[in-house]
């Protein structure tokens, strides 16, 4: 029986993992749920067992097989190394640690990637669900013709920066109906009813930040087989999933069914009809990607041509905490099982 440690499971991303890990191989493992003063305490449930959140000690990490962090950034950065000398497997749900030397950005699905973990390899990054997305889509684009640009605006949710913008989109909404003054400790900005390509002075959350990390990790798991991304950016005014709005330039021109053919398959979930469009809210609870695929007209034969749209939409805790557990599946055999003799 493996044991495992979340860091940060009060999270909205904790919350999600452990839902993950209970749908898992991992299920019958013994769980230590760790979080912050605020959350200590609190009942919870991973699968079958029923545990509570406990405070962080120096040794909370001893005879653990691997260590979830999905809290707090300085969490991780605080505890990480804690959790490496107990000799536990370390998982980063954060980005805290994607530029640390050593470390590895890895997505599981898409079969090849940026080396494989071994003994020496200090922590492995689960890739973003906004890099995950985009690189699942690309990869399969790539099998039809390569594409020579892309250019990609993701709409991002509240549940993207935690529970506190969760609660001040939530906030500013009843004050707005209420007209009241608006709450702005997390956004500095007025988020509900809006969409931001920026945020105030005092915004505890960085949109070029989070751009940054989805760039840097859709590089790590692509090693130059993709496109460069040009990549904004948008806090949508929604509580949960991702959507992209994706502009397609190919080497060659291509008939709409061959990149049909090329987009379906499995982790992607290709839409034909307009009234069943991918949304943010059609998204919530499923393990794949929803995608749209239209042409960008030009000349005389819409139906082939070397220009097309992308609209896709992914819940983005579910791809997430499911791509964390298929990390943690693909370490497993780096872990001792039975009893040595």
């Amino acid at each position: 029986m493996y044991k495992i440690a979340i860091v940060g499971a009060a999270s909205l991303l904790g919350k999600e993992l452990k839902d993950a890990i209970s749908e898992s191989p991992l299920a019958a493992a013994s769980f230590t749920l760790l979080d912050n003063e605020q959350s200590q305490g609190q009942l919870d449930q991973v699968g079958d067992e029923i545990t509570f959140v406990q405070p962080i000690e120096p040794d909370s990490f001893e005879k653990m097989d691997f260590t979830f962090f999905c809290g707090a950034d300085e969490l991780t950065r605080r505890y990480w190394a804690n959790a490496l000398r107990a000799g536990s497997s370390v998982l980063d749900l954060t980005g805290a640690l994607d530029q640390e030397p050593g470390v590895l950005v890895r997505a599981p699905w898409l079969g090849t990637g940026p080396g494989t973990a071994d003994l020496f390899t200090p922590a492995v990054v689960p890739a973003h669900p906004g890099a995950l997305a985009l690189a699942l889509l690309l990869e399969r684009v790539q099998d039809a013709a390569p594409v020579r640009f892309a250019a990609v605006t993701l709409m991002a949710p509240a549940s993207e920066f935690g529970r506190g913008a969760m609660d001040e989109l939530h906030q500013q909404t009843v004050s707005l109906l209420s007209f009241q003054s608006i709450p702005r400790a997390i956004y500095d900005a007025q988020a509900a009813y809006n969409l931001l390509s920026g945020m105030g002075e005092s915004a505890k959350l960085s949109l070029p930040r989070l751009e940054d990390r989805i760039r840097r990790h859709y590089e790590a798991l692509g090693e130059g087989r993709w496109p460069a991304l040009a990549l904004q950016t948008l806090a949508a005014p929604v509580f949960h999933g991702h959507t992209f709005s994706i502009a397609l330039e190919l080497e060659r021109a291509v008939e709409i069914s061959r990149m049909e053919e090329a987009l379906s398959g499995s982790r992607i979930d290709l839409v034909l009809e307009d009234t069943d469009s991918p949304s943010n809210l059609a998204a919530t609870g499923q393990n794949d990607v929803l995608v749209r695929l239209r042409p960008i007209q030009e000349g005389r034969n819409p139906m082939q041509t070397s220009r097309y749209w992308l609209w896709a939409a992914s819940d983005n805790l579910r791809l997430y905490a499911q791509n964390a557990v298929e990390c943690a599946l693909d370490l497993r055999k780096l872990r001792p099982q039975g009893t040595v003799q």
